[in-house]
Parts: structure tokens; C-alpha cells; sequence
């Protein structure tokens, strides 16, 4: 099987500041992937540069065997760290417009999930708590019919009940055939939905594992040896 995702001697220097140095991975099809570091640690920067928002410094990126350009967005759908919705708009408009720019826009798959969850389209999305507001942005991404799906701290900043209906909506909504690329420091939230583990350290791969792998070899659940590995 061929990769879906193939990164090669990946790095990226933003003045004197080394983001990324020497990232060299490769990630298959089905597969759930925890990207995990602290803050600082690169995940960011390699998210978007894989999504073709920044340029490396060297290196270079294939996404299903395509340099990065409008062949490999059309089959990433990425839900950046921060807010991109207009809070003034409804959750009905917002999936308008996701309709009207991505023509792999499931409309009904996000109508099912919004039911799901008990959100009602017409509300604008100023009125929502910041739990459901995380939700419906994760929605409008999930309802793409891509083949990788790249969330950069999807759970950040809210709380553990939210944290919950989030992992299951991913899960839920993931098809068998696409990946999953999970950016976080929330270990302990995602770890038994992950396959594998990807810990960057300093803009560096200190480790890349099946999660299996990682408890039968450290003896650790991935988020004792992540607390491990990054301890002060």
C-alpha cells in the first residue's frame, strides 16, 4: 500500500528559530495518528506546511503521491487551532458557504451530525457556548469526504464533557479509509482512539510508534511515557 501522507527531511527556520529540523515521516491510509508535543514543539508549523499554508525551508511533502498544490488541499480538510467562523453568521450559512467552496461537502452527513448533537442550525454562532461552537467548526470539516483529515487541538480549551462528544464525533464520522491526524497535548483525552503516536520535540520526531507498540515496549499508557519524555 502506498502512503497516503510521505514527509522527507522536512524542516523549516523562521529567522534564527529552527521550527522544524530534519522531519522525516510517512503515514498510511486508515489510521488515527496522534501528532503530540507541547507547545512550541513544531506541531503546528508542520500541519501547515503540509496543508501548503507555509513554505519549508527544505524538504519535501507528497500527499497521496501529490506535491503540495491544489491536488493535495483537495483531499486534506484541516481544522485550524483557531476560530475561522464569523461569530454574526448562523451554523446554517456557514455550511452554505463550506457547500458552496468544497465540492466534496456532505450537507446531510453535517445536518445528521448537528442533530446528533442536538445543535439547532439557525442559532447564530455568537450565541454558542465555546464547547458547541469547537463542535460545529470539527462538523463543517468531518462533512468533507477527504481522504485526510488534519485537526490541529481540537479539544483545547474546553471542557471534559465537550471533549468527549468531540472524540466521538470524530470517530463516529471517520471512515475506515482515511487517516487522521490528531495535533494535541491532551494526551490522556485521545489516546484510546489513536493507532499510533508521533511525539515532536523542538521541532523534531523523538518518537513515532503504534500506540500497542509503545505500551508493550515502555510498559506506559502513551500519556505516562508523553509526560515522561517531556517532564521539566
Amino acid at each position: 500500500m502506498s502512503n497516503l501522507l510521505e514527509i522527507q527531511e522536512l524542516s523549516k527556520t523562521f529567522d534564527s528559530v529552527q521550527a522544524l529540523d530534519d522531519v522525516t515521516l510517512s503515514i498510511k491510509s486508515g489510521h488515527i495518528i496522534g501528532l503530540l508535543g507541547p507547545n512550541g514543539s513544531g506541531k503546528t508549523t508542520l500541519i501547515k506546511i503540509i496543508c501548503g499554508l507555509l513554505q519549508p525551508t527544505k524538504g519535501k511533502v507528497l500527499v497521496d503521491g501529490n506535491p503540495v498544490g491544489p491536488k493535495s488541499k483537495a483531499i486534506i480538510s484541516y481544522l485550524p487551532d483557531k476560530s475561522y467562523l464569523n461569530n454574526n453568521n448562523t451554523i446554517e450559512s456557514a455550511i452554505k458557504t463550506f457547500k458552496y467552496f468544497y465540492d466534496d461537502f456532505d450537507e446531510s452527513r453535517a445536518s445528521e451530525m448537528l442533530s446528533i448533537l442536538n445543535i439547532n442550525p439557525q442559532h447564530k454562532l455568537k450565541t454558542l457556548s465555546k464547547g458547541d461552537r469547537e463542535k460545529v467548526q470539527l462538523i463543517l470539516v468531518m462533512s468533507r469526504r477527504a481522504k485526510l483529515y488534519i485537526l490541529d487541538e481540537p479539544i483545547a480549551g474546553v471542557d471534559p464533557a465537550a471533549r468527549d462528544s468531540i472524540i466521538r464525533t470524530i470517530i463516529n464520522n471517520c471512515d475506515p479509509s482515511v487517516s487522521v491526524i490528531i495535533a494535541t497535548h491532551l494526551i490522556a483525552d485521545v489516546e484510546l482512539v489513536l493507532d499510533e503516536a508521533i511525539f515532536l520535540q523542538n521541532g523534531s520526531i523523538k518518537l513515532y510508534q503504534p500506540v500497542d507498540t509503545i505500551r508493550a515496549e515502555h510498559g506506559k499508557s502513551v500519556d505516562e511515557l508523553f509526560r515522561e519524555v517531556y517532564k521539566c
